[in-house]
């Protein structure tokens, strides 16, 4: 809206633009500025439109202030987006001219963006007092110059980035042999490592190969105390971080396979495999096999598997299921002592 011979007008602008912004400083014009006081609170000017960042705007000029009743007695300003279906993050700076320094006086400084919408604008509700003390300072000819700088934030390319590759190199390696520099003789099968590899996963490898009492010059190392496929599962391991599939295997033969990594997994000190053993064995937990379980959780210092063992012997009334066992039966002659730590929590559950 606008009062007779008053106007608001464009003045020549300076833009920029960045990788990640778009930036102009655009100022506007008020002329005729005392016969616009008294058009009423909440009434404005609109300017031209302008374009930063490939979008449209305008400025809203309120010189009995905005809608916002804090806005009495001062002139208000505010940036309108007119692009539509369209949001913007924007930093804005509001200044005015003063006439007698020749100096920009910044009225208001975002530190942050913004976000501008088409029902959503922003600005400064106390642009300006309109005392006459103030308004000496910044008027000339009855005019206003305010100016507005525009930061336009550009939204950053969303890159995909497909995940990470590394194990299956690593298998790549293992599996196509380039660059081994020692074999493993597992019952009659050969496979093919790379010692700086196994030292970096495995203490035990580690001092093996390259520790004060190793032998650094092995190239041919027998392995009597492990199964082939179980040899070949925890070097997946070693390479990988991961067991392989064992889809292919019943839940016995899997539980089996488990156990045996387990064992090689506290041997070579590779604890991490060691704790997914036990995860896998505390989810295949059944009358029969839970004594066997807990044989081997005791050997190999697995506190966590150990204790879920006796809690499910415990659970449910299965006792007597699992003294029925064979596997309770070989636990009995071969650990006497878990036998009474198993009794021991026995008696203190019952008289909870």
């Amino acid at each position: 809206m606008a009062a007779s011979q008053s106007s608001i007008a464009m003045v020549p602008s300076r833009c920029t633009a960045e990788m990640h912004t778009a930036r102009a400083t655009v100022a506007v014009e008020i002329s005729g500025y005392s016969r616009l006081k008294g058009l009423g609170r909440g009434k404005y000017l609109r300017s031209p439109a302008f374009s930063i960042g490939g979008h449209e705007w305008c400025i809203y000029y309120f010189p009995d202030g905005s809608p916002d009743e804090a806005s009495q007695g001062h002139v208000s300003v505010f940036l309108k987006l007119l692009t539509k279906n369209a949001e913007v993050k924007a930093l804005h700076m509001w200044m005015r001219l003063n006439r007698v320094s020749g100096q920009s006086i910044v009225a208001l400084s975002r530190k942050g963006p913004d976000v501008f919408e088409r029902k959503k604008s922003w600005g400064v509700p106390k642009f300006m007092q309109t005392t006459a003390e103030v308004e000496s300072a910044y008027l000339q000819n009855d005019c206003l110059l305010i100016e507005c700088e525009v930061s336009v934030i550009k939204e950053t390319l969303d890159i995909h980035v497909p995940p990470s590759d590394l194990s299956d190199n690593l298998a790549t390696l293992l599996n196509g042999k380039i660059g081994a520099d020692v074999t493993f003789k597992v019952q009659g099968e050969v496979f093919s490592a790379h010692k700086i590899l196994l030292a970096m996963r495995s203490a035990v490898f580690n001092a093996e190969f390259y520790g004060p009492m190793g032998d650094n010059g092995a190239q041919d190392i027998t392995i009597d105390d492990m199964q082939p496929a179980v040899f070949k599962a925890f070097l997946h391991f070693i390479y990988t971080d991961s067991l392989p599939s064992m889809d292919d295997l019943d839940d016995d033969d899997k539980r089996e396979m488990v156990k045996h990594l387990l064992v090689a997994g506290d041997k070579y000190a590779m604890e991490r495999m060691k704790r997914v053993c036990e995860g896998m064995l505390c989810k295949s937990l059944d009358v029969e096999t839970v004594a066997t379980i807990l044989a081997l959780a005791d050997q190999h210092h697995c506190n966590n598997l150990k204790d879920a063992c006796i809690e499910f012997m415990l659970s449910s009334n299965r006792m007597d299921d699992v003294i029925a066992s064979q596997g309770y039966a070989h636990l009995k002659r071969s650990c006497p002592d878990l036998i009474v730590d198993v009794f021991e929590r026995t008696v203190k559950s019952r008289k909870i």
